[in-house]
This record gives C-alpha cells, sequence and structure tokens, in this order.
C-alpha cells in the first residue's frame, strides 16, 4: 500500500535502495566522508542479513550524522535520495489524518529543510536513530503547517503522534544557571545605561529637558510639544534631535574612555539679549568673539 502511495506521487520508495548502486554512490562521496566511515556503511549494504529497511535505516543514520560533523552537500543529497519518498508517504498519510488538501511535497520540502537546520539535534546511537528522528520531525512540521492555516484547535492531536523525544526546550540545571546569569548580566548593563543617561539629561539646558521629558515620558505629540514650549515645530524637532544626539554621544565617549563632553545649549533668547548688549572692541571684535578664543 505504501508503494503504491509513493508511486501515485511520483516516487519510488526502493529505487535509491540498489545495494551496488547505493555502494557506488558511498563511494563517490569519498571526499566528504572518511575512510573508515565509509567501509563501514559499504560493509552494512553487503551484509545479507540486513533487508532493504535496515539497510535504508543504518546507511541514513551514519549519512546523517556525517553530515552533522561536517555539512556535506554531496551527503545531504543522498540523503534526501533514500528518504524522500519513505518521508512522503509519512507525510501524506498525517495530512490526510487531518483532513488537510496541502501537496504533501511542499510539506516534505519543509521537512528536509529542518532536518537541513538541525543537525546539532540528531543522536545516531541507534542503527534506527534517522528514521525514528525524522518521523518526528513530519510530526512537527505537519502541526506547524496545520497551525499556519489557522487550523488550531479544529482537531484532536492523537496519542501517536505525540512527540516521544524530551523537548529541546525543556529547562536543565546549567541551562537555568546560564539564564538567571545573562537576566542578572542584563540588569547590571541596564541600570548602567540607565545611570549615564540620567547623567547627561541632567546636563541639557532647561529647554532641551522640557522638550525631552514631554515628548518621552509625558508622551505628547510634537506638535502640542511644540504649542507647550511656545516654539515652532521645526525648531523643537532639531531640539529633540540635537539632546538626544548629546546623550548618545557623551554615553559613547565614556565607553571608550574619554570625556563625555555634553554640553547644553544656549538660551536663545539669553543669547539674543547678551549679543545686543555686548560691546564692540577696538579691533572690531566683539565680547563673544573674547570669549570663544578663551
Amino acid at each position: 500500500m505504501l508503494d503504491a502511495e509513493a508511486s501515485t506521487l511520483g516516487h519510488a520508495p526502493n529505487a535509491a535502495l540498489d545495494r551496488a548502486g547505493l555502494k557506488a554512490r558511498i563511494l563517490a562521496l569519498r571526499k566528504e566522508l572518511p575512510r573508515a566511515e565509509g567501509t563501514a556503511i559499504q560493509a552494512c549494504i553487503d551484509d545479507p542479513a540486513r533487508g532493504a529497511d535496515a539497510v535504508r535505516d543504518s546507511v541514513s543514520t551514519r549519512l546523517m550524522e556525517a553530515f552533522r560533523l561536517r555539512a556535506g552537500r554531496a551527503t545531504f543529497g543522498l540523503l534526501y535520495e533514500l528518504n524522500c519518498a519513505h518521508l512522503l508517504v509519512q507525510v501524506s498519510s498525517c495530512l490526510r489524518r487531518y483532513g488537510s488538501r496541502t501537496d504533501p511535497r511542499d510539506v516534505l520540502q519543509e521537512v528536509f529543510f529542518n532536518v537541513y537546520r538541525y543537525p546539532h539535534r540528531f543522536n545516531s546511537e541507534r542503527d534506527d536513530a534517522f528514521r525514528v528522528w525524522s518521523a518526528m520531525i513530519v510530526r512537527n512540521t505537519v502541526l506547524k503547517h496545520l497551525r499556519s492555516q489557522g487550523r488550531r484547535g479544529q482537531s484532536e492531536i492523537p496519542v501517536e503522534d505525540l512527540s516521544d523525544q524530551p523537548e529541546a526546550l525543556a529547562s536543565t540545571p546549567l541551562g537555568g544557571a546560564i539564564e538567571r546569569e545573562a537576566s542578572r548580566e542584563c540588569g547590571r548593563v541596564y541600570l548602567t545605561y540607565l545611570h549615564l543617561y540620567l547623567e547627561f539629561y541632567a546636563m541639557l539646558s532647561d529647554r532641551e529637558r522640557q522638550a525631552i521629558h514631554l515628548v518621552e515620558v509625558d508622551e505628547l505629540s510634537y506638535r502640542e510639544t511644540a504649542e507647550r514650549l511656545a516654539i515652532k515645530l521645526e525648531n523643537l524637532k532639531m531640539v529633540i534631535f540635537r539632546a538626544r544626539r548629546k546623550i548618545h554621544r557623551s554615553m559613547r565617549r565614556v565607553f571608550e574612555g574619554l570625556p563625555a563632553d555634553c554640553r547644553p545649549a544656549r538660551d536663545p533668547q539669553l543669547a539674543v539679549g547678551a549679543l545686543d548688549s555686548a560691546q564692540v572692541q577696538p579691533d572690531g571684535s566683539s565680547a563673544w568673539d573674547s570669549e570663544e578664543d578663551q
């Protein structure tokens, strides 16, 4: 029945299991497989006590382990040829069980994408490790695909579809310790940034501080803030832009071991009054020029 279904889908399950042809394919992988590994796989293929399924399981497990260690493209290609028809039948069966009309070939590509993406999660201790691991990936991929189509909650998951593998994201003592340490470090860095931000915020002029507070704390719009401060909208945007740049530049300089150099902006009204009262020096320069030269 499985052979007939796979043939209907356009694949022949045992086409890649011709032993002589498979040995030749393994020999062609000598650039990606160590000699000892290639010899062991060929011995497995020649073992008359192994049936076609057992040969496929064992060879697939060894190929997956080799791909995990060396990420060889040809190795993965042969792994795909050995298992595409077998896994296509599993995908088709899962989709039919949930009443989905999705093309199983599309989901199959996602299955092999996950195999390619997560080789570090593969454990090759058993000869049939790849068959068991890939079956779990098929179940998870199909269920994820159904959820993405908005089918969550419309059908129950049979007990046999539940994974018998440990949850990859399960907490472990080491993982918990790492997470707590990372959380403390993140909090410490955040407090350092916050302390520096507040320190340089206090160095800004009154108008700069008020503008940032109204926009970032009180969450007023730029237009409302401009009306509150009685300045033009475009002037307010420039005030906030320059104030933020001063703070960020000063923080960066501190982390680089340089002085902060955060100076408050001059009050335009005070600057105009001072300019009007500035006395011209005998050489034609003003008091502002003398101040800048000091």
